[in-house]
């Protein structure tokens, strides 16, 4: 299966981790694009937003998503959030769900009451941690 990898930036280093998973079970994956440089932990989110007007990344990543049979959102504890969703994850879920392509989350749905409810409005398999579900 083809299955492009969503999730905050923050979560990079356990992205590969998965895409390592995955693509020894055989899936072909697709990752986000990490720009070096960029503090993605930082407070100051200046660098984080010019990058992001540069819409070519977004417009890379939609492709990506296009060419997949489903996406996989990581979604992790970030601070004080449990599981966390942020806005550009959940557009990408929103374009997957457009798409027909399967919708895979790994952890949990979070209690972010202003996504909550539009999550669950959309067809997805919560894992539970369990990669060895995707199918």
């Amino acid at each position: 299966m083809k299955i492009t990898i969503c999730g905050s930036l923050k979560f990079f280093d356990e992205m590969v981790e998965i895409q390592r998973k995955l693509e020894k079970a055989g899936h072909e994956i697709f990752m986000p694009v990490k720009v070096q440089g960029v503090d993605y932990w930082g407070d100051n989110n200046k660098s984080r937003v010019e990058i992001k007007k540069g819409m070519e990344f977004f417009d890379k990543h939609m492709k990506k998503i296009e060419q997949s049979d489903a996406v996989l959102v990581v979604n992790i504890t970030k601070r004080d959030v449990e599981n966390y969703i942020g806005a550009n994850t959940f557009a990408e879920m929103i374009f997957a769900h457009y798409k027909g392509k399967k919708i895979f989350i790994l952890n949990p749905l979070p209690n972010q009451p202003y996504i909550k409810d539009e999550i669950e409005s959309i067809e997805s398999v919560v894992l539970n941690g369990n990669l060895n579900l995707i199918k």
